[in-house]
């Protein structure tokens, strides 16, 4: 009897959407979702920081890290 619905004209079969190109609303869609993601990534990143850094006194790029040794 499965083969039945396998073979009828309403089932597009399960890998039908891997093949099939996004829309162009789908698209923009997924860049403004990695777009706020990464802001929100940015952001926590930021927030880390500064509880490790509660003065302040947040190290510059260019400059290594220490621990006070």
């Amino acid at each position: 009897m499965q083969e039945n619905r396998v073979d009828s004209p309403n089932d597009a079969g399960p890998h039908l959407h891997a093949h099939t190109a996004p829309t162009t609303q789908q698209m923009r869609t997924v860049g403004q979702r990695r777009r706020d993601a990464e802001e929100k990534l940015e952001h926590h990143l930021q927030e880390a920081r500064q509880k490790d850094h509660p003065h302040g006194a947040e190290p510059s790029p260019d400059q290594p890290h220490t621990d006070g040794d």
